[in-house]
């Protein structure tokens, strides 16, 4: 592994370029989300995502899809998609190879929450 991609604000940096390279009509939609990093994820957070045992988490969506959201939706607090820097640096070794897995994860994540489900987000590649 690149020893800089191990440093939080290079890896900070990367998530944010990721964010910036998302088309703008995407980002504009974007509503009441927010992108965080985490080092690994916690076991509810793998139980949460339906993880089995011994896999592994690069990102994870968690809140309300704008595809179900009602009037009555106010007041709450910001849906977060998280990626864990822990795994993607593990897997993710090689400086270009781990850029373009956080830009996949992002994508990921934010199809979740525009509704889309795991099936139709692997069936768009990612």
């Amino acid at each position: 592994m690149h020893v800089g991609m191990a440093d939080p604000d290079v890896f900070d940096r990367l998530v944010a370029e990721a964010m910036a390279s998302l088309p703008d009509e995407i980002r504009e939609r974007m509503d009441n989300v927010v992108v965080t990093v985490a080092d690994w994820p916690t076991c509810a957070e793998l139980t949460r995502a339906g993880v089995p045992a011994g896999a592994s988490l690069f990102g994870l969506y968690e809140g309300v899809p704008l595809t179900q959201r009602t009037s009555n939706y106010g007041l709450v607090p910001p849906d977060k998609i998280t990626l864990f820097r822990g795994p993607l640096l593990t897997y993710f070794r090689d400086p270009d190879v781990l850029r373009e897995q956080i830009r996949r994860t992002i994508i990921h994540e934010v199809a979740h929450h525009f509704g889309m489900s795991e099936a139709q987000i692997h069936r768009l590649g990612y």
